[in-house]
């Protein structure tokens, strides 16, 4: 992808200017990560919040906290019906994405998605013809393409004065493990580390170098530390995968839930060339809080540092789009590549 395409001037220019014309959106699941998107939408006034839902009443009560002008309604159905609606933002979990994507979008409706956008490169692929063919903006929900410290990095590595980038080096350790029940089991999940944290980074990466062929993928995948042998059954909490491009380039990725690793998180994105490198890391094992860095051989200069409000900014990017009128984009098959990169990661391509 071209550093000038609209997808990078979109991540990289973005701006909160609302539309004096701002779409009514419903918002289908409002727990923890659908009401931070619903906030964050909300607060700076991109788009009118107009209807909820969620089968926890709890989650719905503190929704409408958040955007007292909306109606709770019972099901996407219920939203959907709704003749004003201009799209949906799905936070539901990741079995019913590709489903609930899909039929927004036959609706006649521009969605808004929680990662990942199918549990596979065939159900992602789905949905993504689905936008082509009702012409609807499509958004999945990276959000560490917006985090300002991966920016400049992402400009760096656009830039070309890193020379010939060849080898990039993703790991995402996570000290805890997701806290419900669907996600250890690959029929809802679709997987298990890689998939919940290891698409961000495969993102990043791809991204970063403007989405070149990959050639082959190494992978080994764990499970409570024995090598993973059921993958009908057993999600991984520990994976290292190697991914050689047509550039000659090399990603290592190595991502985990539940690790040892004397912090809550170790997160990052280096990027090795020629001319030196730059890295996107998490500090002190945060897991908000990143910085940019410019390697110069023995030294090292900071490009971005915290504080920067980056919750929730993915799906305001997104509304924004929305509001100034943008439909389907070819930069939607960006989430098939990753997909296709997972699914060679799991040894199902």
């Amino acid at each position: 992808m071209a550093a000038d395409s609209p997808s990078n001037q979109t991540q990289l220019d973005f701006t909160t200017t609302a539309s004096s014309n701002k779409p009514k959106l419903g918002f289908l699941g409002v727990g923890w990560i659908g009401r931070s998107r619903l906030e964050a939408i909300a607060t700076q006034g991109l788009a009118d919040v107009a209807y909820v839902a969620d089968p926890v009443p709890e989650n719905t009560e503190a929704a409408l906290q958040s955007a007292p002008g909306a109606i709770a309604v019972e099901s996407l159905e219920a939203i959907l019906a709704q003749p004003d609606l201009a799209g949906v933002v799905i936070a539901t979990p990741s079995a019913l994405h590709a489903e609930q994507s899909i039929q927004a979008l036959q609706a006649g409706k521009s969605v808004f998605c929680q990662k990942p956008l199918g549990r596979n490169a065939a159900e992602t692929r789905e949905v993504v013809e689905a936008a082509r063919t009702a012409n609807k903006l499509i958004g999945v929900d990276l959000s560490y393409r917006h985090i300002r410290a991966m920016q400049e990095v992402y400009r760096v590595v656009q830039s070309g004065e890193l020379g010939t980038v060849y080898a990039v080096e993703l790991v995402f350790h996570n000290a805890y493990g997701p806290d419900k029940p669907w996600f250890y089991d690959p029929k809802f999940s679709g997987g298990g580390c890689v998939v919940d944290l290891g698409v961000h980074l495969v993102d990043l990466a791809l991204w970063s170098l403007g989405f070149p062929q990959v050639q082959h993928v190494n992978s080994a995948l764990f499970s409570k530390g024995q090598p993973l042998t059921n993958s009908a059954e057993q999600v991984e909490d520990y994976a290292i995968a190697s991914i050689a491009l047509a550039s000659g380039a090399h990603v290592q990725l190595t991502c985990s839930w539940n690790l040892p690793a004397g912090q809550e998180a170790i997160i990052g994105a280096t990027f090795y060339g020629t001319q030196g490198g730059v890295a996107f890391r998490n500090l002190n094992g945060s897991f908000y809080d990143f910085a940019a860095d410019r390697y110069y051989s023995t030294r090292t200069e900071r490009l971005s540092s915290p504080p920067d409000e980056w919750s929730g900014r993915a799906g305001a990017v997104w509304a924004e789009r929305l509001a100034n009128g943008e439909t389907y984009s070819q930069e939607a098959e960006e989430f098939v590549r990753v997909a296709e990169v997972l699914d060679k990661i799991y040894g199902r391509a």
